[in-house]
């Protein structure tokens, strides 16, 4: 019976990512879900609240599908700026089915008080599975990145990957070509200004900064 269950509410899940790819996230209804997966409406409520309780699981599945994909892009890719960009290029690989229903998502998604907010508390679980994705992109570049920044620069790095994911729902160029851009330019000038870490007058100018972004996490 459980393996059943299961097996039925990851069809309503599967069913509502489709339908949120193929009409978009306003368009969806849960009754259509229903329909769809061929259950009651009653059942489909079962499984998941609402709708933004299925943007959680298809936040939880985008992570997934990053993480295996950003591993396999990073393969044998050691410096820092390789790393990030096979990562960033990944994520927006595995958004890119969504891009079509991307401006009418982040109308309901930006609103602070929305439960499918990447900072709402809602959000934690996946929020967190994509820290690990950049954290394993930071731990794993040679030369490592300085200490005294090896503990924020994930967390930095995903903030930056949330304005780019802002700027690739509103990009229309062909595949998104201008945030591809974008990634392959930032970066490599994001590394640079991290090498200037090391210079002692510089350096406390880092340390300001990284005082700052705790400041405003408590």
């Amino acid at each position: 019976m459980a393996a059943k269950s299961e097996q039925s509410r990851q069809l309503v899940a599967d069913v509502a990512l489709k339908m949120f790819r193929e009409i978009g996230f306003e368009k969806t209804t849960m009754r259509a879900i229903a329909t769809t997966a061929g259950v009651s409406v009653g059942n489909a409520y079962y499984y998941f609240a609402s709708k933004d309780d299925l943007v959680q699981e298809l936040y939880l599945q985008v992570q997934a599908e990053h993480a295996a994909k950003a591993a396999e892009a990073m393969a044998g890719i050691k410096d820092l700026s390789g790393r990030l960009k096979a990562t960033l290029h990944a994520g927006l690989d595995v958004m890119a089915p969504y891009h079509q229903f991307g401006a009418d998502f982040i109308a309901t998604a930006i609103r602070p008080t929305s439960p499918v907010n990447p900072f709402a508390g809602e959000s934690t679980a996946a929020r967190e599975a994509s820290l690990v994705i950049f954290r394993n992109a930071v731990d794993g570049a040679m030369p490592s990145v300085p200490k005294k920044l090896s503990a924020d620069l994930p967390e930095l790095v995903w903030l930056g990957y949330m304005g780019v994911a802002l700027f690739w729902v509103y990009d229309s160029s062909e595949g998104q070509r201008r945030t591809r851009k974008l990634v392959d330019g930032a970066v490599p000038l994001m590394v640079r200004g991290l090498s200037l870490a090391k210079i002692p007058g510089v350096s406390r100018i880092f340390d300001e900064v990284l005082s700052l972004s705790r400041s405003i996490r408590d």
